[in-house]
């Protein structure tokens, strides 16, 4: 495993020293990194991030903030790259032409103005801190009005064009709740001879068709998946448990891959295959479910005993949550991300306040043990979905 030799903050303007540190002077691709044992952070979710801030509407959920509002997608990106992010992916969710059509939101913008604008954005904020580009495709209304795989392929292969074009690093097939879908995702974009990362947004129950864990991720190696893992729908430590039933169902099929995890930012304890969108709360009162950066620094911990070394979040992780990954896993990178500047690891610069009862909690051990109440009086502290499903 490679290590640099220094552990401190690196600044984005010194990330391409940092890059040659990392790789002797070569930038590496995502396949040689992982190969090298080392961990990479991921970024955060951007749709619901961009929704609260008034550049996409909820419902929708579709990109065209690419086009309308690049300033605030590219600020976005930034604040990701800060936070240690090594791979900022193009804002392309729900980016297929059927989706954006469908959606009505959109009338005089095209996807393709959409995929030219995010990877220019994703490119020029990646090439700030030599971070990787990963371009995103995500599951199509095309697929369950008409369940046509020579339909549905087409629309990823007009996807992946936009994207050759623009030389990304790599793909990532993410949010599909149908690992059919995924695996003709994941054929045809193996086919631009570059690595292909695969995540379903999925329970430990299996897609919604209840294909186990296990079986999907042993179905999306064998159509060429180099990484496979969940996106979105559950809470941290659900991913990083359904991870880890993917892990053996490739094991026991002797087959390998690197694994991966980029979850949902809010507890979910209610939850099973209906995922947060279950939930009363979706979209607009997830709030008081949100994880803490103490949460994730226990996500980051526990995914990479699990053998995860692609870490990220998905919708609800914001940049404080990114760099609560770095930090944790800070010691195994052998540095900390440009944002830990302005943060003292464990609530350390709490010990310049002038009130003692908050200098107190200037430790780790008080962090870590502390019990967040919600403020809420009247509030359960959970819910029922609306699909009816419910954990194990």
């Amino acid at each position: 495993m490679i290590k640099p030799k220094i552990f401190k903050c690196i600044s984005c303007s010194d990330a391409p020293d940092l890059n040659r540190v990392l790789w002797g002077g070569k930038r590496h691709g995502i396949l040689e990194r992982l190969n090298a044992g080392e961990v990479v952070v991921g970024d955060g979710g951007y749709v619901m991030q961009l929704e609260r801030r008034g550049y996409v509407k909820a419902g929708h959920w579709t990109p065209e903030a690419a086009v309308e509002h690049p300033e605030a997608v590219r600020q976005l990106h930034k604040e990701f790259l800060r936070a240690g992010a090594d791979v900022i992916q193009t804002f392309t969710f729900y980016c297929s032409d059927d989706k954006l059509e469908l959606s009505g939101n959109v009338t005089t913008i095209t996807g393709a103005q959409i995929n030219d604008a995010a990877c220019n954005l994703a490119g020029e904020v990646a090439n700030e801190g030599g971070a990787l580009v990963a371009g995103g495709v995500s599951q199509t209304p095309c697929y369950l009005k008409t369940n046509s795989e020579t339909e549905v392929k087409a629309i990823f292969k007009k996807q992946m064009d936009y994207f050759l074009q623009k030389d990304i690093d790599f793909f990532i097939v993410e949010f599909f709740e149908h690992v059919e879908e995924a695996v003709w995702a994941v054929e045809v974009l193996k086919s631009s001879r570059k690595p292909v990362a695969a995540t379903l947004c999925i329970a430990p129950q299996g897609d919604m068709n209840g294909v186990p864990p296990g079986e999907c991720a042993v179905r999306l190696v064998k159509a060429g998946a180099d990484i496979v893992g969940i996106n979105c729908h559950l809470d941290p430590l659900t991913g990083v448990r359904t991870v880890k039933m993917m892990k053996e169902g490739l094991e026991k099929a002797g087959l390998r891959a690197h694994l991966m995890v980029q979850p949902l930012g809010f507890h979910t304890p209610e939850c099973n295959i209906g995922g947060y969108v279950s939930l009363p709360e979706f979209p607009f009162a997830l709030e008081t479910r949100a994880m803490t950066r103490w949460d994730v620094h226990k996500y980051a911990r526990e995914a990479y005993k699990a053998g995860i070394r692609y870490i990220g979040g998905c919708c609800g992780f914001e940049p404080y949550h990114i760099r609560a990954i770095a930090e944790e896993l800070s010691a195994e990178r052998g540095f900390l991300p440009p944002g830990s500047e302005k943060h003292g690891l464990w609530g350390a610069a709490l010990e310049f306040h002038t009130k003692p009862w908050v200098r107190a909690r200037a430790r780790r051990e008080y962090w870590e043990n502390l019990l967040p109440a919600s403020g809420r009086p009247k509030c359960p502290s959970m819910a029922t979905p609306a699909d009816g499903y419910q954990n194990d």
